[in-house]
């Protein structure tokens, strides 16, 4: 079997360039290489082939269970996490039914109590800002999606469980974006737990104390029934397969740390980002605005379907994709891949960061042009900000009607600027990417408006 072709530096040294500026590493390649590239960062550092060409990716995403398999196998970076009962770590008919199960309270009529939620909890946050103090953005916007995800997902408003979990999420999802730690998942050798002062010590105990209260919540649920209750949990534990069977507790579980985990940082990243933009160019920042104040009294279905709005979203998920590859797929039988003879046991990632950087499909890729998406429909193989196929992500309209509610509710409630010049750039956090500190500063209120909610069809 030929492998497509691979930059030729030492594993090891690959796997350290991966870790620590993912970016260049992959442009690199694709300047030397091209569309289709083989690079050793697969499992147990098996050949893994990077794909950007959207032919290329149409073929694979197309193909799942046919000529190409969405393993959950090769997921395993996230199994510390997320646990091996996870929608991301299964693989097969366990993966699918755990998919069938979770998707119900993504989707329609769910969406208006979310709207009314989201809008609640940015204005909490909007009200701890000061008028000519700067704070960083990414904090406040992980204080929003973390409460949603708390509130939408569990149910839970206040309380000491409630407080507990925040704490102690923010705290493992901060440290886990250490290099250190995302060292640690790469390398199995360095998940020594040394004690509770030990870097993957203090992950297990953390983990631990979050699996302790959730399982607290689960069995006071199952202990007081309450059919009144809408949140995710609540819907995942009533739900039942084909065959009449719930989750488990362990699936339960697997796939809450998934949601939670999964819907707060990248969301938050999208929205420091897309905050980073707005502000960064005013030419954005203005036209957003008048679509914006040309509503009168929006609510969360109008604000969903804004044109300006869902292109600078668009865009911000565009340049700077928070997941920069899809999960892997693993050839099952021989396939022919952009000339390639690909055998059986193939590992290939779809590289959504230099499928978004195509000069063909978005000239300039650099710059930040939310115009991009009032011109053109883009294919789901040109466009894959929530990966593609039997993997691309279940909360995809949750995250897209979260951000442009945030954004808007923000944007109507006070006039910001960037508190400095400072470039602003993307780095790894964890196994996603992130914008590096951005800060800006409040230089007045605006006129509130308070949407009234409405029943929302995403």
């Amino acid at each position: 079997m030929q492998l497509p072709n691979s930059p030729q530096a030492p594993a090891m040294l690959q796997m350290i360039h991966w870790i620590a500026n993912p970016f260049s590493y992959m442009e690199a390649c694709s300047q030397n290489y091209g569309d289709i590239f083989t690079v050793p960062l697969g499992r147990k550092f098996a050949p893994l082939v990077f794909v950007s060409n959207p032919q290329a990716l149409q073929q694979i995403l197309t193909s799942d269970t046919k000529e190409f398999d969405a393993s959950g196998e090769y997921n395993e970076l996230f199994e510390p996490m997320l646990g091996n009962q996870s929608v991301i770590t299964l693989s097969g008919k366990s993966h699918r039914r755990q998919r069938q199960l979770m998707m119900p309270p993504f989707h329609g009529e769910r969406m208006k109590a979310y709207g009314e939620l989201i809008t609640e909890i940015t204005e909490q946050v909007v009200h701890q800002w000061e008028v000519g103090k700067s704070f960083s953005v990414r904090s406040f916007m992980q204080q929003i999606s973390l409460r949603v995800i708390l509130q939408a997902v569990f149910g839970l408003y206040e309380g000491e469980r409630y407080h507990k979990l925040e704490q102690l999420l923010s705290m493992m999802l901060d440290q886990s974006s250490t290099p250190g730690r995302v060292s640690a998942l790469y390398f199995p050798i360095l998940r020594q737990d040394l004690g509770a002062w030990s870097p993957w010590g203090r992950f297990l105990r953390q983990r631990q104390q979050i699996d302790q209260l959730i399982s607290d919540e689960i069995n006071e649920r199952r202990d007081q029934p309450d059919d009144s209750r809408t949140d995710i949990l609540s819907m995942l534990m009533s739900a039942r397969d084909e065959a009449g069977q719930p989750m488990t507790d362990t699936e339960l579980r697997d796939e809450l740390m998934t949601l939670l985990v999964a819907g707060h940082e990248t969301t938050a990243t999208a929205l420091t980002w897309a905050l980073y933009w707005i502000h960064k160019l005013p030419e954005v920042r203005q036209k957003l605005l008048e679509e914006l104040d040309s509503l009168d009294n929006p609510d969360p279905s109008t604000l969903f379907r804004l044109p300006y709005l869902n292109a600078v979203c668009s865009e911000t998920l565009r340049i700077y994709p928070v997941g920069m590859l899809t999960f892997p797929r693993v050839v099952r039988s021989p396939v022919e891949l952009m000339g390639y003879q690909l055998e059986p046991d193939t590992v290939l990632v779809g590289c959504i960061y230099l499928t978004h950087q195509r000069q063909d499909l978005y000239p300039e890729p650099k710059q930040f042009k939310p115009e991009r998406f009032l011109e053109y429909h883009f294919s789901p193989y040109e466009y894959l900000p929530f990966g593609g196929g039997a993997r691309r992500c279940i909360g995809m309209a949750f995250a897209q009607f979260e951000m442009k509610i945030v954004l808007a509710k923000i944007l109507s409630s006070c006039e910001l600027a960037l508190a400095n010049n400072r470039p602003v750039r993307p780095v790894r956090r964890g196994l996603v990417s992130a914008p590096t500190d951005v800060q800006l500063v409040v230089t007045s209120q605006r006129v509130q408006r308070t949407p009234t909610p409405e029943t929302i069809s995403v």
